[in-house]
Order: C-alpha cells, then structure tokens, then sequence
C-alpha cells in the first residue's frame, strides 16, 4: 500500500514529510508533483527521468530539469502535467498509454522530451494515433500550400521598401485581387474575355471555309494578335509588379500565362526563318527538307495553343482546386495509371494468344491489341475491334469488368479532397471578399459622416447670421435640434 501511495501524484506538503524521500524522485511538472521509486526508474536508464535517477554527478542532474528546490530535493520540469501523467504511468506499468484528446504532434514532441519511444505503446493505440497523425500532417501540409499560394496576395507590407512601392502595389491588387476595387474586376472579367475569345478564334481558324482571306492570312489572326497582346501586357505588368520575383516565376498559374504567350513568339520566330530559308535556297533539296521539319514544329507550336485554357484557373477557384487536388492526389493517381497500364499489358498478351490465328483479324500484335485493351479498360469499347473466339470472349469479359472496379476505386477519395480544397479556397475568397466590402462600407461610413459634420457647421452659420435666408428645406434634424 505504501509502494502504490509513493506512485501516485501527491500534494507539496506531503512532499515535504514523506517517509520514504530518499527512495524516491521528486518530480514536480508545471505545478503537479509526482513520487516516482527509484527501482522503476532506472528500468529505463535512457529515458530522461532514467538518467535522473542513475546520475551521481549532480551537475549533470540540474542539466536533465529546469529548475531544482533544495528543501525538498525536487526536481522541477515546466512541461504539460497532462503529457507527464501518461508518462509516470508508463515508468509503472512498462505500458505508453495515448488520450485520444491530445494533439499528436504535441504528444510526440513531449515523450520526446522525456525520452520514452512510441513503440512501449500498444499496437491498437499506435494504429488509431498513426492514423490521426497521418491525417493532421495531410491537413497542415495542405494548409501549408494553400497558404503558400495565396502568400503574395496577403503580405502587402512587402511594398513599402521597394522602388515605385505604392504603384506597385496599386497594379498588383489591379492584377491579383480582383475583389479589391471595381476596376480590378473589371479587369478578371477582361482577362476571361480574352481568353474564351481567343479559343473561339482558334476553333474556327479550322473550318476549311474561313481560314484563309484572298491575301493568303487567317480570318482571326487580327483576333488572335490582340489576345496575344493583353496577354502579353497582363503577363509583364504582373511581373513588374511582383513583391517576391522567385515566388513569381515558381508559381503555376505564372507558368500556365507564360506558355499562353510564348508559342506565339516562337512561331512568329520559326516563321521568319522559313521564310528566309525558302527566299534564298528555293532550289535546295536539304533546304526543303529543313523547311518541312520547322513546319512540323510549327504545328506542335499551334497545338500548344490550347493550354491558353488554362488562364481561365486564375479566375476559377474549381479549377485550381481541381489542379492543387491532381498535385495532392499524385500517389493515388500514379497507383491507379499504373494498374491500368498492368491491365493493358496482361488483357492484350492473353487475347493476342488466342485470336492471333483467327482469319482476318485485328489482333495481329500486342501491340496492335493495346488499343483495344484500353478501350475496354476505359469502359469506352468503340467496337472496331473485338475478339471472336469464345476464349478471346471471356477474356474481354474480364478485361471490362477489371475496368469497372479500377475506375470507381478513386472516385471517393478524389472527391473527398477535392471538396475539402474547393471548400478551403472558397472559405479564403468569401473573406476576401467581406474584407473589401468592410473597406468599402468604412469609406462610406467615413465620407458620410464628414457630410454631416458639414452640414451641421453650414446650419450652425446660419443661425449665428439671422440677416441670411433660411434653406427652404431644412433637414428633420435641424428641427429637432433648434427646439
């Protein structure tokens, strides 16, 4: 009965008179005093609270704590009471124990403090806290890189000691906060003109019966010079206005503006030299040759064209949080390519094997069966090629329904996240947005109320010079305060 009194946290004063101190540690852990024996102490020498009771040196002892009385010889820790008590109920039973309501990272950095590993834990308690910390460090690391995105658009303390600071900042909350003044809008709004009007121009530079004028140039290639243009300018005044030039060029929706503009220079480029290379070498065969090889150039440069879709995520918040949910979900999304091009391989070897020699088939290769794979894989199956046999069938049987189970395997999880960032992203806009309006309302509040104190300093001249007319109007609290 003594020995299990002696475990147990008692008050100071019981400290002061216990029979059994010179057994014991006295260990007091930000207000809260513990007895712990000695012989369970030093079960665990590497532990912190071990070491204090296997030291002689009793320098290296007041190194172990924070502070040391004298009177009682007690140890004193300021750490969270709290923590400890899982911690001296480990020194008793050999067993780490783990409150559900405690944090995990500030668990963790306590027991190691104290020196006690996760593993004296049972393997239950350990999975339930794996999992929690698992969760949490996907939460911060979230947090972390949404806060690391919408860092520029917050810190404008960054302009005060820059040159031209005040415009700078002024174009920079033109370009990259729309909800801070009207013409900022207005210019979100201009920007995703532009961008559905260039695709638009784009899209119909391929109908056959508008692309070429009689002067041999593209009906919207005015159209397209113009977007090409504001989004040229819109590009460098985001970058001469930028606070933090390497945050700029890291950012992606600065990269998805640069690769909107530049296959058009590079275009106009390649065009210059072959126009160069076919004025001064008409009749030179390797010339020819050259010039066919910058035309295939110049249609991958057109093709790149179409990611001028992507501007629109600078005004979409769907869109970047389907973009950060793609980064985020990287693992999950190569796990799930990698199982359909394990589906692909295996389906197209096995039919290949059995319709190879089927008259007229489709199937002459493997390779030539990974289209069909893929299709059925996808769930798609376009039909123009399909196995004969009765083997060949069971096997597309499988193939399709190895499809079915792969795709729906990360809808949830896809979905879960995506929710969460677009929920995180409108969370952050919407007080965005309640922060301009607040300036906007405490403008109007202020002009308001200087209009009134105006008045009143007119209506006060008035009395003090009866000679002059009175307003045929008077406001009702003019009255109000004249009686």
């Amino acid at each position: 009965r003594e020995e299990v009194e002696d475990r147990l946290p008692v008050s100071p004063s019981r400290v002061l008179v216990s029979p059994t101190k010179h057994l014991t540690l006295n260990i007091n852990v930000g207000g809260t005093v513990y007895l712990l024996p000695y012989r369970l102490a030093v079960r665990y020498p590497k532990t912190r609270i071990g070491r204090l009771a296997t030291y002689t040196d009793h320098s290296k002892k007041l190194d172990l704590c924070d502070d040391y009385v004298v009177q009682s010889n007690e140890f004193f820790f300021d750490r969270d009471p709290k923590v400890f008590h899982n911690i001296f109920n480990f020194y008793r039973t050999g067993v780490l124990s783990i409150q559900e309501e405690l944090c995990p990272h500030n668990f963790l950095e306590e027991i190691h403090y104290w020196g006690v590993r996760i593993k004296y834990t049972h393997r239950c308690c350990r999975i339930s806290f794996e999992e929690r910390q698992d969760e949490l460090n996907e939460q911060l690391k979230v947090q972390r890189e949404l806060l690391a995105e919408l860092e520029l658009e917050e810190n404008d303390s960054m302009f005060d000691h820059m040159t031209l600071g005040s415009t700078r900042r002024k174009i920079w909350n033109l370009m990259e906060k729309p909800f801070s003044s009207i013409t900022a809008k207005l210019m979100g709004v201009a920007s995703s003109f532009f961008v559905l009007v260039s695709l638009v121009a784009m899209t119909l530079n391929t109908v056959e019966e508008m692309q070429f004028k009689p002067s041999g140039r593209f009906y919207g290639e005015g159209v397209e010079t113009s977007c090409i243009a504001f989004f040229t300018l819109e590009y460098l005044l985001r970058l001469a206005s930028t606070p933090d030039l390497r945050c700029f060029v890291q950012s992606v929706l600065n990269t998805v503006d640069l690769i909107a503009i530049l296959p058009h220079y590079l275009q106009m480029l390649l065009e210059c030299f072959e126009d160069r290379d076919v004025h001064h070498h008409s009749g030179d065969i390797e010339t020819v040759a050259r010039v066919g090889k910058v035309g295939q150039v110049l249609r991958i440069m057109r093709l790149m064209r179409i990611f001028r879709i992507l501007k629109l995520a600078r005004h979409s918040t769907g869109l970047r949080a389907f973009g950060f949910t793609l980064r985020q979900c990287y693992q999950q999304v190569g796990c799930l390519l990698l199982f359909i091009t394990m589906g692909i391989f295996m389906f197209s070897a096995m039919v290949h094997s059995v319709e190879h020699d089927v008259y007229n088939t489709n199937f002459t290769s493997v390779p030539h069966a990974w289209w069909w794979a893929a299709v059925s894989i996808s769930t798609v199956g376009y039909g123009d090629m399909v196995p004969e046999t009765n083997l060949g069938r069971l096997f597309a049987f499988g193939c399709i329904s190895f499809g079915i189970i792969l795709n729906g395997m990360p809808i949830s999880v896809l979905y879960n996240k995506f929710s969460d960032y677009y929920a995180k992203l409108k969370s952050h806009e919407y007080a965005m947005v309640t922060r301009a309006r607040g300036k906007v309302r405490f403008i109007k509040r202020a002009a308001k109320r200087i209009a009134e104190c105006c008045c009143r300093e007119k209506q006060t001249d008035v009395t003090e010079n009866p000679g002059e007319p009175e307003p045929d109007r008077p406001e009702p609290g003019w009255k109000n305060w004249e009686n």
